[in-house]
């Protein structure tokens, strides 16, 4: 029976309360309670700028659940999700694995809280497995060798990157980080990727990464074209992307309809043929 593999006991110290973290800003605006006074300051600010942030997270993590029981259902059984978060139940290890217990999950966070409360709160089922790394989206090599001490790199694997890779700019790679590590995945595996953008709310969006800035985060929204570079190489299942709230893995472009809450972000699935 496996179970939960702890935190490194490095992951239990040095948690920087003086300034946010966008794990811990996006639980206060999921509503969540782990969180210090310095990211609820500048999720209120983000909130009181842009109005649809909290519809937005909202509708992402609705995002998360659907892609990720589509996957269940149609046969995939190894997730690896990078930039976790802070635990918000159903996570995605409950979803995956209430379809197919023997589901093998690695998740990734760079945030020691993150890792704190994922050895308290999350487990896995007797028949699958839940592991938990300490790495950064920009280690890629370092990230596929620790997560295939428990995933079976030769098979198909659902990488998981929600609203993470907004944080990371031009500069560093963005492009780059997604393809290598949808590079060293097997064919038949799939891309499950949200964005944050500035289509269609470009003010309230310069205020936002401004705010971040502010608070030394790094925030950088794209449009649509941007977003649909992530997908390159890839086969899309349903139109992707598309603003979250609209992505269904039956749809097709013709049918989505503009109605439904207001959202800034981007999502999409796709597979690597």
């Amino acid at each position: 029976m496996e179970r939960t593999m702890p935190a490194p006991e490095s992951g239990l110290a040095g948690i920087d309360t003086s300034r946010p973290h966008p794990a811990r800003v996006y639980d206060y605006i999921l509503g969540g309670k782990n969180n210090y006074p310095v990211d609820e300051q500048l999720a209120l600010r983000v909130m009181d700028t842009d109005p649809t942030v909290r519809t937005s997270a909202r509708v992402n993590r609705l995002f998360m659940h659907r892609a990720t029981e589509w996957l269940a259902r149609t046969g995939t059984r190894q997730f690896l999700d990078i930039g976790t978060g802070i635990p918000t139940e159903p996570n995605l290890h409950q979803i995956a694995q209430r379809t197919a217990p023997e589901s093998r999950v690695v998740y990734t966070d760079n945030d020691p809280i993150v890792l704190r409360h994922a050895e308290a709160l999350l487990r896995s089922t007797p028949e699958g497995a839940t592991h938990y790394l300490e790495a950064d989206v920009r280690e890629p090599g370092k990230i596929m060798d620790l997560a295939a001490e428990v995933l079976d790199l030769s098979r198909p694997v659902a990488l998981s990157l929600i609203s993470l890779m907004h944080f990371i700019p031009d500069e560093d790679g963005a492009y780059d980080l997604v393809h290598a590590l949808m590079d060293a995945l097997a064919p038949g595996s799939h891309l499950v990727f949200s964005h944050a953008t500035s289509d269609g709310s470009e003010e309230e969006a310069e205020k936002v990464v401004a705010l971040y800035r502010e608070g030394g985060v790094t925030l950088r929204p794209r449009t649509r074209a941007e977003v649909a570079r992530f997908f390159h190489g890839l086969e899309p299942v349903g139109p992707a992307p598309v603003l979250v709230s609209q992505w269904r893995p039956d749809a097709e472009a013709e049918e989505l309809a503009p109605d439904g809450p207001k959202v800034t972000v981007y999502a999409g699935l796709a597979r690597k043929p």
